[in-house]
C-alpha cells in the first residue's frame, strides 16, 4: 500500500467523521461536494470502488446495536420501505453490509447512463444521483 493511497485513506476517514455532526448531515450535499468528499484519487469522478468505500464508513455508522445489520430505524428514510424490500433477498426486513453495498451498486449504475463506469457532479445532481447520494451521506 502506498503513502499516498494511506493518506488519500485517511482524509476518506477524516471527511467521513465530520459527516456525523448533525448540521452537515441536515445539509443536502451536492454533486460537486459530493465529489469533492469521495473522489480520493482527484480525477473529478467518482467511480464504484470510491462510492463503496464511502458506503461502507456509513453502514458502519449508521449500525447502532452491533448486531451487523441496518433496520429502518437505523436506516433513517435512506431507503423507503419498498427500498429495502427490494434490496434484501433473504426478507429478514433488515439489510446486511452486503446488501446495502449491493443497493448502492444499483443506485451508482442507476446514476451513470452513460456506462463510463464514473460519475462526475452533473450526473450526481440527477435524481438517480440524488438517490445514491441519500445512501452514502
Amino acid at each position: 500500500m502506498s503513502l499516498r493511497v494511506s493518506s488519500s485513506f485517511a482524509a476518506l476517514v477524516l471527511a467521513l467523521s465530520t459527516l456525523a455532526a448533525p448540521a452537515v448531515l441536515a445539509k443536502p450535499l451536492s454533486g460537486a461536494g459530493a465529489v469533492k468528499m469521495i473522489d480520493t484519487d482527484n480525477d473529478a469522478t467518482v467511480d464504484l470502488k470510491e462510492v463503496q468505500a464511502v458506503a461502507s464508513a456509513t453502514f458502519d455508522r449508521l449500525e447502532k446495536d452491533a448486531d451487523g445489520t441496518l433496520d429502518a430505524k437505523e436506516l433513517k428514510g435512506r431507503l423507503s420501505k419498498a427500498g429495502v424490500k427490494q434490496a434484501d433477498p433473504d426478507n429478514d426486513g433488515t439489510l446486511d453490509k452486503k446488501e446495502y453495498l449491493a443497493a448502492v451498486a444499483e443506485r451508482f449504475k442507476a446514476a451513470d447512463p452513460d456506462n463510463d463506469g464514473t460519475l462526475d457532479a452533473k450526473e450526481l445532481q440527477t435524481p438517480a444521483g440524488k438517490a445514491l447520494l441519500a445512501l452514502i451521506k
